[in-house]
């Protein structure tokens, strides 16, 4: 098998397995980043969101060989229980979240939003937002969330 190599927060990774292996698959299992859910294994409600250089990509279905080279961002790599990022603290402040499942997808992205753009309006959270489904009903304190987030990272 041909070995795969990438960055996974930001440490060069690489790995020895089929190339058409799902990402989530390797991640989940190999490599012991659980924070991105396995779903729908269908690309269609995000809870298995990674962050592909600046892009919330489902994990589900990337085969292994297209991140190769690449910078991946699991929700691991967001922050910790010690250094949050400002998007954890802000989905807590927010009590923007109930039963959690979703809630990884949706943090990674909001983050990949925030990469690309820094001073979203609602709108465009509740579009970035829009392909991560939540049954709680938890998405205009999410939106509250990111926005808290976004004008926490921007302030000096």
């Amino acid at each position: 098998m041909p070995e795969i190599r990438f960055r996974l927060n930001g440490v060069e990774t690489s790995i020895d397995a089929d190339q058409d292996t799902s990402l989530l698959s390797c991640l989940r299992g190999r490599l012991g980043m659980t924070g991105a859910h396995f779903g729908c294994g269908a690309n269609e409600c995000g809870a298995c969101n990674v962050m592909i250089g600046d892009h919330a990509v489902a994990a589900c279905d990337t085969p292994l060989w297209s991140v190769m080279d690449k910078d991946i961002t699991t929700p691991e790599g967001l922050g910790s229980a010690q250094a949050p990022h400002p998007l954890q603290r802000a989905f807590i402040a927010e009590q923007a979240l109930q039963c959690g499942y979703c809630v990884p997808g949706i943090l990674i992205s909001a983050a990949a939003l925030l990469r690309q753009n820094p001073n979203p309006t609602a709108a465009d959270v509740r579009a970035a937002l829009d392909r991560n489904l939540c049954r709680c009903g938890s998405h205009n304190r999410m939106v509250r969330a990111v926005l808290r987030a976004a004008a926490e990272m921007a302030a000096p």
